[in-house]
């Protein structure tokens, strides 16, 4: 079995050194195991985190840090200092779990965090998915590989079974750590867990059957944000990292998915959220931009306007909003002689300005 060897050679990664997310359950103990087992000789580093939502937590993460000694596996115990909330439990605790491990591959210069998302990990996130009515980002699941905070996040198991990961250890002789949360009814994840063997029991539609799907789904995301990268290249002009503009008429002629998604990209990457906006509020800024009498508004950190026949994206500077005269942006169009001429609204100058 070489599941690791596999995956890194699929997605031609070349790197000797990984972390690797280990929370003490067989997923995540089989993944440490399985990349020292492939790969000896790499730098591999156990994280584990202590949430301290549990009283057994600290036991559990030095439990992590026994077996890893035992392996000779680097390992290092992250723990979640202050208040814990009180509601949100499940969606707070994972987005710290993320901030910590990725903070620390980030301080100690580490390009690549692996995490044991498995088989029916996935599964369980495409019914999620489809309980709240998501679109084709949402159906899409998880990826093979993506990026957080500048760190790349590997998911090697996603074809892998859990079965498959249990009967590893248990060939290992490790034992493993079962969450308590995994049986409360209360998550919606767990609900999801507990409706999979019934689902296929049902109707034939295995984890198996789901995951294909995410992947399919996945292929035709990839094929649409190529034409949403292309488009953007084309003919999104860009103002520096203060905003960009585009011709409104051609605007006008696109597809309202190509819209949302242009719109979509833009508008994070200029206001520098992790996130997209929320589905509806980027539609209703959809269907007021239609409107060329549209007198402008705001989104994402970013100030959208319709003025001299272009769409202009803006990136907010609130705290800036009193730096511009007349002679600083005559300042500016000294250093900058292709805008002279060029009828820039005053939030762009703002922007601009300040940019320098």
């Amino acid at each position: 079995m070489q599941i690791i060897e596999d995956f890194l050679e699929k997605h031609h990664i070349q790197d000797d050194t990984f972390a690797v997310g280990v929370s003490g359950g067989a997923d995540s103990l089989a993944l440490v195991l399985m990349f020292k087992q492939e790969f000896p000789q790499y730098r591999i580093i156990a994280l584990t985190v202590d949430h301290g939502l549990r009283p057994s937590s600290r036991e559990e993460a030095l439990y992590v840090a026994d077996v890893m000694q035992r392996f000779n596996i680097e390992h290092h115990i992250l723990t979640w200092e202050g208040e814990k909330p009180v509601t949100g439990i499940e969606e707070q605790a994972r987005l710290m779990r993320y901030r910590l491990l990725c903070q620390w591959c980030h301080n100690n210069y580490i390009n690549y965090l692996a995490i044991a998302h498995h088989l029916f990990d996935q599964a369980e996130t495409f019914l999620m998915r489809l309980e709240r009515g998501s679109g084709l980002n949402g159906l899409c699941a998880m990826s093979d590989i993506s990026e957080r905070d500048g760190i790349k996040l590997l998911r090697p198991l996603l074809n892998t079974s859990p079965e498959i990961l249990k009967t590893f250890l248990e060939q290992q002789k490790i034992m493993w750590i079962e969450d308590e949360s995994n049986q409360c009814l209360d998550f919606l994840r767990v609900k999801m867990r507990h409706f999979l063997p019934i689902l296929e029991q049902k109707t034939g539609i295995s984890a198996e059957c789901l995951s294909q799907t995410a992947t399919t789904l996945q292929k035709t995301r990839d094929f649409i944000e190529d034409i949403v990268n292309q488009t953007i290249d084309d003919h999104i002009h860009k103002w520096g990292n203060a905003g960009v503009s585009v011709d409104y008429a051609l605007y006008l002629s696109w597809h309202e998915e190509l819209k949302f998604r242009v719109l979509s990209k833009l508008i994070c990457t200029l206001g520098q959220t992790t996130y997209i906006p929320k589905a509806e509020k980027l539609l209703e800024l959809i269907k007021c931009l239609d409107d060329k009498n549209y007198e402008g508004g705001t989104l994402g950190g970013c100030y959208l306007l319709i003025c001299d026949l272009r769409l202009w994206i803006i990136k907010e500077r609130r705290s800036e909003k009193k730096i511009y005269s007349t002679q600083k942006w005559e300042d500016f169009i000294l250093h900058n002689p292709e805008v002279r001429g060029v009828h820039i609204p005053h939030k762009l100058r703002l922007a601009l300005i300040a940019e320098k």
